[in-house]
């Protein structure tokens, strides 16, 4: 698949990519700060950084976009072979991967929840999100209240 931008164009538009404070982590923190929840973004503290931390409630939360953590990897591999430059993201992605993974186990480890949303999944509906989120609160404090009498 040959790539219909110019080196110029391309440049620009990862040039203009950004690690932080992206349009699906600002849209998911302002869903959860319009429901009450109070968050920390980017803790250095914890593995990974993640995007969303829920402190009280021991979640991490990684809002991935699709392209580059390889969403539907088996298929974004096969149209990645054909492009330009394809070496070095095939590794680039499967890297993130794998890091992804890494990061999942290391915070599970020290007894954190981890949550992944793809950022089409928050642009399309972000209180679909907020759903699965409250949820999984809604376990950990079931599971809380169940060691307790334990």
């Amino acid at each position: 698949m040959a790539d219909v931008l110019t080196s110029e164009q391309r440049h620009k538009n990862m040039h203009n990519i950004k690690a932080k404070d992206t349009k699906i982590e600002i849209l998911l923190r302002k869903v959860l700060w319009e429901n009450g929840y109070r968050y920390r973004k980017n803790d250095t503290r914890l593995p990974g950084k993640p995007d969303i931390v829920l402190t009280k409630y021991k979640i991490a939360i990684f809002c991935d976009s699709e392209f580059f953590h390889g969403k539907d990897w088996d298929i974004l591999k096969l149209r990645l072979k054909d492009s330009r430059n394809s070496d070095f993201w095939l590794k680039k992605i499967s890297r993130n991967r794998e890091r992804d993974e890494e990061i999942n186990k290391q915070l599970q480890f020290l007894g954190w929840t981890v949550i992944r949303f793809w950022g089409k999944d928050i642009s399309r509906n972000p209180y679909e999100c907020l759903k699965v989120i409250k949820e999984t609160i809604f376990q950990l404090e079931m599971q809380e209240a169940a060691d307790l009498f334990r």
